[in-house]
């Protein structure tokens, strides 16, 4: 079969989707600040407020759209919301942090962040699909709990936790709930009602729309500290000129996820496990990672014993295949994966694995094309390792 190039890597970010190009490119004129009060600098709010409407619309928030505060991206969100437990715990009673072990670094660099600065963080342990153990949760999670954090999808993997019970354990004991949604939100239904969430974090480049722009839905009643102070924008939860043509785009990029939800999960669920069966079938010796069951319906997480993941990685990028070894964030790591190392893979394998994940433009014959050049390239490795497979 001649070359071709086959990306499957949509975890770490996604193509515009062309109605979502289509809608920047119609919008562009509007380049008024939208917090003037000429006609030009309406219009432009009344965009912005038209895309706040359609995000809170895709996580089940559509009768509350001020509940969405326009950031500069998923870290961003995230780091805010941790911000603010800061702020909560230096005068309050409660200091306690629960989260897990497999967050997405921002996460755990800024829980980290708090435990250095004398908070009591718990990093919770999965089992060995990546899900939280219900029981272990419910033992951490008290009168002192502040903030319980857990990722709806992990980025890696693909487990999908069960986040409306952690959202029911962490209510129960009076503590914020926040989950951070970003790789779940387009692939799977998110609904902050049912989640009990009061803070969930958005990215719209995973959802085919720009980067540059993300959200963080705040729950009427929950608190939050400014992270970027000096002026009045977003409700004042968020200083700094509004990004207009990023907002129009994340406003067109939500409307169409929520309308293609359905369609996408099905079409990209049946190429996944199309090649999860062809890579069991004809490379032998492998551990494909991640819950068989509550998983997205776009992620494979594989490893491959005997096999480095960055030579893998480097021989299906010279046939035309771009996937990855993990997070997109971690790439130039040389550490293995922490996600994979919690869920009990070993140091070895966990380097010697990869993440295809498909998305929307994926078709069949990209999938059997990566069917059919990745077993040589796997024995090829192997044969050349000191490594036992």
């Amino acid at each position: 079969m001649d070359k071709r190039t086959v990306y499957m890597d949509y975890n770490a970010t996604t193509p515009l989707h062309p109605a979502v190009r289509d809608a920047m490119v119609a919008d562009l004129d509007i380049f008024a600040n939208a917090s003037s009060m000429h006609e030009m600098g309406r219009r432009a709010r009344a965009r912005v407020e038209a895309a706040r409407v359609s995000v809170a619309a895709l996580i089940g928030a559509g009768t509350d759209p001020e509940r969405i505060v326009f950031t500069s991206g998923g870290s961003e969100s995230n780091n805010t919301v941790f911000a603010t437990m800061f702020h909560l715990g230096r005068t309050g009673t409660r200091r306690g942090i629960v989260t897990t072990s497999i967050e997405h670094p921002c996460v755990l660099q800024a829980a980290q962040w708090l435990k250095d600065e004398g908070f009591p963080v718990t990093f919770l342990k999965v089992d060995g699909y990546g899900r939280v153990d219900m029981d272990e949760l419910k033992s951490v999670v008290g009168p002192d709990t502040l903030l319980v954090s857990v990722m709806a999808a992990n980025n890696e993997i693909g487990t999908i936790q069960e986040i409306s019970e952690i959202g029911r354990i962490a209510k129960a004991a009076g503590a914020w709930f926040h989950t951070d949604a970003t790789q779940a939100a387009g692939k799977i239904p998110v609904d902050v009602e049912d989640w009990q969430a009061d803070y969930l974090t958005l990215s719209c480049h995973k959802i085919y729309g720009p980067k540059g722009i993300g959200a963080l839905y705040l729950r009427k009643g929950a608190p939050l500290e400014p992270l970027i102070r000096g002026g009045h924008q977003e409700y004042g939860h968020r200083a700094g000129t509004y990004n207009n043509i990023g907002i129009f785009g994340f406003g067109a990029a939500a409307r169409l996820a929520a309308e293609e939800l359905a369609e996408y999960a099905h079409h990209v669920s049946a190429l996944r496990n199309r090649l999860r069966e062809g890579i069991v079938a004809n490379v032998p010796k492998i551990r494909v990672n991640g819950h068989p069951v509550a998983v997205l319906p776009n992620t494979l997480n594989v490893s491959f014993p005997g096999a480095e993941g960055e030579s893998i990685l480097l021989y299906l990028d010279l046939a035309g295949i771009e996937a990855s070894t993990g997070s997109a964030c971690a790439s130039g790591s040389l550490e293995p994966s922490h996600v994979l190392l919690a869920t009990g893979v070993g140091p070895e394998l966990a380097h010697g694995s990869i993440r295809f994940s498909l998305g929307r433009n994926t078709t069949e014959a990209d999938v059997d094309y990566v069917i059919e050049t990745l077993p040589p390239i796997i024995a090829r490795l192997r044969a050349m390792s000191t490594v036992e497979a």
